[in-house]
């Protein structure tokens, strides 16, 4: 097998390759978290204090999906925040997930994906230099370019959480 950073054919080159990272990221953790069962998916560490594989993928989800509405140039909407946020929790802590399989977990984080790719597609790689507000209350600025290599970066700071729970789980 050989790996590349090959843009989409109907994306400009960087916009491509950028969104090929992206996407790289999204199936390394869908291949990390094969086979896992609902008690690994809830699984909060040996002395229950982390956030489980559940609630990081939800997380992956939820700033991800910001960042597709943020790149599209429109305001989060509403259902979609009820459906996956908050950001935080009331104790400035990822949100609990519990219950809810991997399986559904990545087909919802593979449905923003799919938004990113109707979004990326309608970029061009001039566009990537426009500015975005981010953060917990739209405190600081980024370009979009940043925003992509952002969200590839995030998914894999985050799997390697995923797998020391893992390895954790298996003690």
């Amino acid at each position: 097998m050989i790996y590349d950073l090959q843009g989409e054919a109907n994306m400009e080159p960087v916009v491509g390759m950028l969104f090929s990272a992206v996407t790289e990221n999204s199936q390394r953790l869908k291949s990390i978290t094969e086979g896992m069962s609902q008690e690994e998916v809830d699984y909060k560490g040996q002395q229950n204090q982390y956030n489980s594989t559940a609630q990081l993928i939800r997380h992956i989800t939820f700033v991800d999906m910001n960042w597709v509405y943020r790149i599209k140039g429109s305001v989060l909407p509403q259902p979609l925040i009820e459906q996956y946020g908050p950001m935080i929790d009331e104790n400035h802590r990822l949100p609990l997930v519990q219950g809810m399989s991997r399986d559904t977990l990545m087909s919802q984080y593979e449905g923003v994906i799919a938004l990113l790719q109707e979004t990326c597609i309608h970029l061009a790689d001039g566009d990537l230099d426009r500015l975005v507000t981010f953060g917990h209350q739209n405190e600081k600025q980024a370009t979009i370019r940043w925003g992509l290599w952002h969200m590839a970066d995030h998914n894999r700071y985050h799997q390697a959480h995923i797998n020391q729970l893992r390895k954790w789980f298996q003690i």
